[in-house]
């Protein structure tokens, strides 16, 4: 006997799970416009209140795009500056009382082939809008002679204290684990440079966690106060990590990932007393910078991590509410390779490119 359909009903629920897929897939009617081009090796970019953006540029140079596209380019006077492979100037961000005294915060690699380390610096933006008075606050030690994973990204607590994420400089992994060493950590300190005397290890002051590779991301939910990390693993072990004072992320004791070369790194996934991973790429796709969406530009993006990939050339969106949690690309068309992303005071998501001739572009509901 033949089952009779109701073909009105099927029209329905297929539209239904049609919709449904579509939202999975985060936004798909928006546009891409260009803020300004022409960058060369851009690394952050960040937005002022009067709606300026601030651009990071490896080589020690500093793009200001104003609202009506026109852009002016500053030397910075850096002293010892490091511009080779990861090294150069990295990232930038606004005090939190940036609309008074119109201070930033700068990252940046100092020293040379045989002795490099990580530098955090203050700056301000004169009424020339250029960045003058820039003051040193620390440098990471030991100094490494490689030309890789210094980390760099910034991010300003609450309580008004800062953050700076370290990397173990490529051929010192050991490093990370070591307390005597700055190099593999996040590091918390004071406007002033000085370590809180709350940091959970007095024989290492400025120390907040330990066992990173090269963590460029820092974000926090608003709402909760959650710190999330992220960092680059090896041959996959990418990781987006929950943020605690005190605690052992691993490496490189512990990775989901393998050595370039095809070799083990570890054989241990886990380990007693080191936390694991909230999420992991593996294959990697070389997560550079990351941010907390709560816009209103892309509602069906509020609560999610904003991941941007290097080797991936793309955006990345994790349900922070979602168990498990997942990553899925977003806005596919964008198929760069993508250094940095924020999003701008209208909600809408701006990304950075990677390269000698890069981009900021912004991503707009349609």
């Amino acid at each position: 006997m033949m089952m009779k359909v109701n073909l009105s009903l099927l029209f329905i629920l297929l539209i239904g799970q049609l919709r449904a897929a579509t939202a999975d897939n985060g936004p798909n009617d928006y546009l891409v416009t260009e803020i300004a081009t022409s960058l060369h090796s851009p690394w952050a970019a960040v937005q002022l209140p009067d709606q300026r953006w601030l651009i990071t540029e490896m080589g020690g140079t500093v793009v200001t795009v104003k609202p009506d596209g026109s852009m002016t380019r500053q030397s910075l006077a850096l002293q010892d500056l490091y511009v080779n492979g990861q090294g150069g100037l990295l990232d930038i961000a606004l005090m939190q009382d940036f609309s008074m005294s119109q201070r930033v915060m700068l990252s940046y690699a100092t020293g040379n082939d045989d002795c490099n380390a990580l530098t955090v610096a203050t700056a301000s933006l004169s009424e020339h809008g250029e960045l003058v008075n820039i003051a040193p606050l620390l440098t990471t030690s030991p100094c490494r002679d490689t030309p890789a994973h210094f980390g760099g990204r910034l991010a300003v607590l609450a309580d008004g204290t800062w953050l700076v994420t370290t990397g173990d400089g490529f051929d010192y992994r050991e490093q990370a684990q070591r307390l005597d060493s700055q190099l593999g950590k996040v590091l918390r300190f004071r406007e002033d440079g000085q370590a809180p005397a709350d940091n959970p290890f007095p024989d290492a002051p400025y120390v907040y966690s330990l066992g990173h590779r090269n963590p460029q991301g820092l974000a926090s939910d608003p709402h909760t106060g959650r710190l999330y990390q992220q960092e680059h693993g090896p041959a996959g072990g990418d990781e987006i990590n929950l943020l605690i004072a005190g605690e052992n992320y691993g490496w490189p004791v512990v990775t989901k990932g393998i050595d370039y070369s095809g070799a083990r790194i570890s054989p241990f996934e886990e380990y007693p007393g080191m936390r694991d991973p909230l999420y992991n790429w593996t294959p990697s796709i070389a997560p550079s910078s990351m941010t907390w969406y709560a816009g209103n530009a892309f509602p069906a993006l509020r609560q999610h991590l904003l991941v941007s990939a290097l080797k991936a050339k793309g955006l990345f969106a994790i349900n922070m509410s979602a168990k498990p949690l997942s990553s899925r690309r977003i806005f596919a068309t964008i198929e760069q390779r993508i250094r940095d992303v924020v999003a701008d005071a209208d909600g809408n998501i701006v990304v950075l490119t990677d390269g000698e001739s890069a981009a900021l572009l912004k991503i707009a509901p349609e």
